[in-house]
């Protein structure tokens, strides 16, 4: 039986729609970023260096129309700020990626309040916050048959307790899950789906101290239950499928894009 082709495009093709993803210069952001573009999104990518994110912007419109928006997502200021560059793009928004993310190890006793701050104000209270200042423009692109959408990024230490000493993170990320169930009840009645992304291991700046050594690498990827460290497409693929056609009755979920981490621990 041949493949049709034209039905896979309607469930996954994502011509024409706008996505910001925040963090997107690096690590999972920049392969969601990739995927978005690939299925044929306008694609603004935010971060707070702006270095990086103008190399990354420029890499990425190898893929499609990618553009770079500096901010500090930490700051009320700063999500004001994104929400207000989108704006003057676009008139509507059909997909916010809240991926922007931070974390902070230390011993218990020793754990300082600012580790705490950075962490929660990153990966907390920014989506939210932004997620309020775009909602107009998430509104305007929301439609019953094709909603808009919202996806946060998680992470798998949010399902689950981790071994490390990131206590905040691990916080911030249970807490994340739960902000999208919240929203996705409180939204759906204006067709807007709200979702989250839980990432295992995957190569990025938070896991390079791990990733990085070979060995250490080899060991992390023993103990994830499909034997291996996650891959750009195996996001990608995740973040396409919660912003197509094919994901837009789903609303409230996590997914688990770990590998098999985070069922069982």
């Amino acid at each position: 039986m041949s493949m049709n082709v034209d039905r896979l495009t309607e469930l996954f093709g994502l011509d024409g729609r706008t996505a910001v993803v925040t963090g997107g210069s690096r690590g999972i952001g920049r392969m969601i970023a990739g995927g978005l573009l690939d299925a044929g999104c306008r694609v603004i990518v935010s971060a707070r260096k702006a270095d990086q994110l103008a190399a990354a912007a420029e890499e990425l419109s190898a893929l499609g129309p990618c553009e770079a928006v500096q901010a500090d997502l930490a700051t009320l200021e700063g999500c004001q700020a994104l929400a207000t560059e989108v704006a003057k793009r676009w008139e509507s928004l059909d997909i916010l990626v809240n991926n922007a993310g931070a974390s902070w190890g230390a011993r218990l006793d020793e754990f300082p309040v600012d580790g705490w701050n950075k962490v929660i104000d990153t990966n907390l209270r920014g989506p939210f916050l932004l997620t309020q200042k775009l909602l107009d423009l998430l509104r305007a692109a929301a439609r019953p048959e094709v909603p808009a959408r919202v996806i946060n990024v998680a992470s798998v230490d949010g399902l689950k307790v981790p071994d490390m000493e990131t206590y905040s993170y691990s916080a911030s990320k249970a807490g994340i899950i739960h902000l999208t169930r919240h929203l996705a009840k409180r939204l759906a009645r204006e067709h807007i789906t709200v979702n989250a992304i839980a990432p295992g291991p995957f190569d990025s700046k938070m896991m390079a101290f791990i990733l990085d050594d070979p060995k250490a690498r080899a060991e992390l990827a023993g103990m994830v239950p499909l034997g291996r460290i996650g891959q750009p497409d195996d996001m990608a693929g995740a973040a396409v499928y919660l912003a197509s056609r094919a994901g837009s009755y789903l609303t409230g979920a996590t997914v688990a894009v770990g590998g098999g981490i985070g069922f069982a621990d």
